[in-house]
This record gives C-alpha cells, sequence and structure tokens, in this order.
C-alpha cells in the first residue's frame, strides 16, 4: 500500500479536527503527537458557536454539548463582593443553532476527539516525534522517531513549540507580557453551580470558571506583584483568591504558572509544509478564542488538501489557506491584547474598564438586544470573514463572496443541514431558474432551493440570488441574478468542485 500523502503533527483539538475532517474527505493521512496520550489537565474549556457548527457538519455537535455546559451567567465582583450579573442564556439567538458559550475542558474533548478518530478506523501513534523535514519539489520526506517517512504536504499542530515551525526556521515574532498568572483545575467545599465568576482590580484579577458537570472549576488569576518567584503553588495564593471570588477550594488537582504570549508566525506555508493552531498563532486568553482558533485553520485547511490530494483542484488552491488565516490571527492577536491590557494593566484606561466599565456599564448595555448581538458575533467567530481570499467573489444582499453562510430556518428547512455533506454546493433562497439549475447540474454540484421567508431576509440573504457555498460553509461566489455563465467561469470551478 502506498505512503498516506498528509502528515499531521500533533493530537491537540487542531490535529484531531484536521484529521478527522480528512477522514470525512477520504484522504489518507497519518497522525502523530510527542505525548503518550490526551491531555490530563483541562487548559482550553470555551468552545464557541462556530466551532460548533463545524462539529454540526461532522455529525460530533450534539455529543459536545451534551459533554459540556453551558455557561448562563458570569458575576462581576469588584473587592471580593458581588455587583453585577450578566446573563447569557442563548446571547446569540437567531444567528446561530449554537447561541451559547460552551465550557467543554480541553484533555475531555481531546478524547472524544481520538475517540471519534478511532471509530473512523486511525489511531493516533502516540511516543512519535518529528525530529526532522526535507522539503523537494516532488514532496517531504519527514524523520519520525529516527525513521523516514515520505509525505506529500505535512501539517504542524504541535503547538506554541512547534518543531515543524523550527525545522522550517521560521520567525515567531512577538512578545512576552511580564506579569505571572496562575491557573488550576479545583474542586470547591460548596457548589457555586455553573456560574462564571470575575474579580477586577489592580494586581487582583481572578476568574472561576465550571469546567465539568462532576462539580470541577478552572481558576485563573493574576499573581500579586509581591510575588516574583516562578515557583508559587497554590498555597501562595489561597489567601487572596478565595476571599476575592467568595469561594473555599477543597481540593487543587492541578496548579501550573505561566507568561501570556502574543506571537504570529511569519508564515502559515513553507512549501509543502503548513502550520496551523498554536504552532503558528498564540496570544492572551482574552474570550476563550485560542482553541477555536487552531480549530477554525484546520477546517479551513483539511478541504483544500483534500481536494489537491484528490486531484479534483489544483495546488495553487493551497495558496489560499495562509491569505485566509494568517489575517485573521494577526487581528486577533491585536485585539485580544487590548482587551488583555484592559482587564489587567495598570493603566488610566485599564483602571476605569475594571472600576466602571466592567462592574456598572457593560450589564447596563447589555439589556439591550443589539449589544448582546455585537457582543455574541465578536466572541463566537461567526463574523470571520474572508472577503479579500483570492477564492471569493460578488454579493447578494448582505452577503459577500467569503462570509460565512448566514444560519436561516424556513419552513422547517434548516439551511445548515446540506453543509454536512461538507461539499461545494449552491444555495438559492427563492424561485431558481431552468437555466440556472441547469448549469449547476452540469457542473456536477448539488443544488438546495430553499423557500424564501423572514428568517432568510433578517439573515441578510437576498431572494432569488444565488450563493456559491465551499465544504467549510463560507460563501465563495454570491450572484444577486442567478447567471449559469459566471458560476462556469469562476476560476476554482475549472479544478471541479465536488
Amino acid at each position: 500500500m502506498p505512503a498516506p500523502p498528509i502528515l499531521v503533527v500533533g493530537a491537540g483539538p487542531t490535529g484531531l479536527v484536521l484529521a478527522l475532517r480528512l477522514a470525512r474527505h477520504g484522504t489518507r493521512f497519518r497522525i502523530v503527537d510527542a505525548r503518550s496520550g490526551p491531555g490530563e489537565a483541562s487548559r482550553a474549556i470555551a468552545v464557541h458557536a462556530r466551532t460548533l457548527e463545524f462539529y454540526d457538519q461532522m455529525g460530533i455537535a450534539d455529543a459536545v454539548i451534551s459533554g459540556g455546559m453551558k455557561a448562563e451567567v458570569l458575576r462581576v465582583r469588584k473587592r471580593g463582593k458581588d455587583v453585577a450579573r450578566l446573563r447569557f442564556g442563548n446571547i446569540g439567538a437567531g444567528i446561530s443553532p449554537y447561541p451559547f458559550v460552551l465550557c467543554y475542558p480541553q484533555d475531555d474533548h481531546e478524547r472524544f476527539l481520538v475517540a471519534r478518530l478511532a471509530e473512523a478506523g486511525v489511531a493516533v501513534e502516540w511516543n512519535t516525534r518529528l525530529d526532522a523535514i526535507a522539503q523537494d519539489d516532488e514532496g517531504v520526506t519527514a524523520t519520525l522517531g529516527g525513521v523516514p517517512a515520505r509525505f506529500a504536504h505535512v501539517c504542524g499542530c504541535d503547538g506554541a513549540r512547534s518543531q515543524l515551525r523550527e525545522s522550517l526556521g521560521l520567525d515567531f515574532p512577538g512578545g512576552t507580557y511580564e506579569q505571572l498568572f496562575y491557573v488550576a483545575d479545583v474542586e470547591l467545599a460548596e457548589s457555586v453551580g455553573t456560574d462564571i465568576c470575575i474579580n477586577l482590580g489592580v494586581g487582583s484579577f481572578a476568574l472561576l470558571m465550571p469546567v465539568r458537570s462532576s462539580g470541577g472549576h478552572r481558576l485563573i488569576g493574576a499573581v500579586r506583584p509581591g510575588i516574583t518567584r516562578d515557583d508559587v503553588d497554590f498555597e501562595d495564593i489561597r489567601g487572596e483568591v478565595e476571599p476575592l471570588l467568595g469561594i473555599a477550594v477543597n481540593r487543587v488537582n492541578w496548579f501550573s504558572t505561566y507568561r501570556v504570549h502574543h506571537r504570529v508566525a511569519a508564515h502559515f506555508r513553507v512549501g509543502r509544509c503548513f502550520l496551523a493552531g498554536d504552532a503558528g498563532h498564540i496570544h492572551s486568553p482574552a474570550g476563550g478564542q485560542g482553541m477555536n482558533t487552531g480549530i477554525g485553520d484546520a477546517v479551513n485547511l483539511a478541504w483544500k488538501l483534500a481536494a489537491v490530494v484528490a486531484g479534483t483542484a489544483p495546488a495553487a488552491l493551497l495558496d489560499s489557506y495562509e491569505v485566509e488565516r494568517i489575517a485573521f490571527a494577526r487581528t486577533l492577536v491585536a485585539t485580544t491584547d487590548r482587551a488583555f491590557e484592559a482587564v489587567t494593566g495598570a493603566g488610566l484606561g485599564g483602571r476605569l474598564v475594571r472600576s466602571w466599565v466592567f462592574p456598572y456599564v457593560l450589564p447596563l448595555l447589555t439589556g439591550f438586544a443589539p449589544v448582546r448581538r455585537a457582543m455574541f458575533r465578536a466572541v463566537s467567530q461567526v463574523r470571520i470573514n474572508y472577503r479579500e481570499s483570492l477564492l471569493s467573489g460578488g454579493s447578494a444582499g448582505g452577503v459577500a463572496g467569503g462570509d460565512r453562510l448566514p444560519w436561516a430556518v424556513c419552513e422547517g428547512a434548516d439551511n445548515f443541514a446540506p453543509l454536512r455533506a461538507m461539499a461545494w454546493q449552491v444555495h438559492v433562497y427563492g424561485v431558481v431558474t431552468p437555466e440556472f439549475a441547469a448549469v449547476v447540474e452540469a457542473m456536477g454540484v448539488t443544488l438546495h432551493v430553499f423557500v424564501w421567508c423572514a428568517a432568510a431576509e433578517r439573515a441578510g440573504l437576498m431572494r432569488d440570488a444565488a450563493y456559491l457555498v465551499r465544504p467549510d460553509g463560507y460563501v465563495a461566489l454570491a450572484q444577486a441574478r442567478q447567471d449559469g455563465e459566471a458560476l462556469r467561469a469562476y476560476p476554482w470551478a475549472r479544478g471541479g468542485l465536488t
């Protein structure tokens, strides 16, 4: 049997989702990891709406939701006392079928994805380290645990200390904040339910999040300025954090300190090698964006690799990966840095945010539906778009090429349901002309026609317009008027859209 064309290095959430998507596309691969198994600490917790939409395509969203907990309330504390309650609930109702933030600890998440991969007939090769790579015009030779193997492409999902990135000689520019932070998985003496709790103050930032249905919680906070050594343990901070959050910790299951980095690799692609997730970008934990962004990288890359390997698309399709994902990574690092400074910085702006905006102004603003919707769009990643991509073109209604396909349910028909095919498709909301339908059929692309309804209009779709949708659920081409010839002339159609 010939060697698999793809090597995935790293079996965290990014690598596992990349592997599962490749498996769904029928692409052969190997996935390796230097660790001995999935992680054993909660680490990344938040699973956002866009990730759940990708998981719905894969048929695993419901199982993930059942294993996690929905974040319902944020309790804001000041000087150790509750001052406000922000209700999340279904904050994104009407925008996504998953209008909430899900808490699902990374170790459970990884074990779940590993099990789904096993069901697909693929086992992660644990204790297998990438030693080196060598590229040529025909492929990549990767040395794995001292044994060379040949691949068409290599994907580095191997974290912030990525061996692939180092082997490629890529710069990882950025910086590191001086402030020392702690993170812990704990069990509390008394239950506080599923509320998220945050205390903001100069040098006294502390956050409590539920992570397990069994009652486990995550603590994140700033080590007070008086402690300068790195070998901090929980007892050093217990006397401060418990009063700040109004809790008593009964047991500490895991504790670590860290400094926050903000970096983006110079490139996400060098020849036949690609970076995804923390291998390409790391930033502050503000908004819980890191893991979700890595999963977005994986989804973007998987269908493109699958199409090129299958010979249904030209190799130039792979050029779009870096263009689409590195721009978002750079924007994300900048925005999370600003949020991080507002929460932890010692300047006047940060003090105002902590003392007034967050505890008093924000709770008032979240009573208004437009503000709640804006907050959801900002955090959930549903507003990520690829309008500047070489794959994107046209506009119709409020939707342009490169936008996420808006969600709409018209007379019981969910327009996200066809996305589970993870294949190119055309959507029309209203009436399709016979001529246009004939062109779509001749191209071998599935046409989905939905009854026009108020939900489609609210979502920004245009009546009788045509939308060519990519395998990852983004609009490639938006046509205000059904134009079969323009669809046939779409550059990437010549490579085959199936």
